[in-house]
């Protein structure tokens, strides 16, 4: 008598794959702000150095040259959000205990309507928006950046305060004329003053290396503006950590002509947030100066 056949034991479905790995955690505001200082640090001030000795040849030895920046903290953007990103360099500047994230000042701006991709085409919406996440007076300056305004932005310089400047941005994030089409956002943290002979300086030390270059540490005390003979910008944005050395002039004939939106961005098909008047009624001629709360 044979033996009865073993029944064979059917397969099931394979077993699913392991699940992916959780996506790292973003980190929180404190440790952004954290890693942003670092980047602002040391390292900042070595790159600065060497900005100004590649542009040494071109500044005028018939001047004494001041040298003065209240270091911002770097963080390269995600997608169009330079004023959102500029903005936050900026507050993290006049409060660093205060550690607002990012991410909180997009959320802002999405809720409030400011914003739909993270674009800023308002100075008006981005002095609100300043107000509403840091504790700090927001000055908008309208006209242009030249007469009275330029005095406001030195002094405000010179008092170790940020500003924010929008304007069309070229290829290696310079000012450009494009009528708009390159709108951008910088914070402004510092100045290079060209100051004509016998121009009474604040409290400085001339540089050891670079003859007639002087440093000053802000707050300093305020200048007349008949004393400056040039003036540079020590700016950043959100698409390099390296400081840049922007000629005054150049700045203000860019902001002035922030006229246009882009036909590019106008046909991609995404939604932006523009004022009624356009890119002319939104940045043309203005910018923002951030002011503490005081004490």
């Amino acid at each position: 008598m044979s033996e009865p056949l073993e029944e064979e034991e059917e397969e099931g479905p394979p077993a699913p794959p392991p699940p992916p790995p959780p996506p790292p955690a973003r980190p929180s505001g404190a440790q952004l702000l954290k890693a942003a200082l670092e980047q602002g640090g040391p390292g900042a001030e070595d790159d600065l150095r060497e900005l100004l000795r590649r542009r040494r040849a071109s500044f005028s030895e018939h001047l004494k040259w001041l040298l003065f920046n209240h270091p911002v903290p770097s963080v390269i953007q995600e997608g169009p959000q330079c004023g959102l990103v500029a903005l936050w360099m900026a507050g993290a500047l006049l409060h660093p205990p205060k550690a607002v994230s990012l991410e909180e000042v997009v959320q802002v701006a999405l809720e409030r309507g400011y914003t739909a991709q993270g674009e800023m085409f308002s100075a008006a919406d981005m002095a609100r928006l300043a107000e509403e996440v840091f504790p700090c007076q927001a000055e908008r300056l309208s006209g242009g950046l030249e007469g009275q305004n330029r005095e406001k932005i030195l002094q405000h310089l010179l008092a170790g305060l940020p500003l924010l400047i929008p304007y069309d941005e070229d290829s290696n994030h310079e000012p450009c004329l494009r009528r708009g089409y390159k709108a951008h956002w910088a914070v402004v943290s510092g100045a290079l003053l060209g100051l004509r002979g016998g121009s009474q300086l604040p409290a400085c030390q001339e540089d050891e290396e670079m003859p007639g270059l002087f440093h000053a540490t802000p707050p300093c005390a305020p200048l007349p503006l008949g004393a400056v003979a040039e003036t540079y910008l020590l700016s950043k944005q959100g698409k390099s950590c390296r400081y840049q050395l922007w000629d005054y002039r150049r700045v203000q004939e860019s902001n002035a002509q922030l006229t246009d939106f882009s036909p590019r961005r106008a046909a991609d098909g995404k939604v932006y947030v523009v004022p009624a008047g356009g890119v002319r009624e939104g940045l043309c001629g203005q910018a923002v100066l951030l002011h503490p709360l005081p004490a």
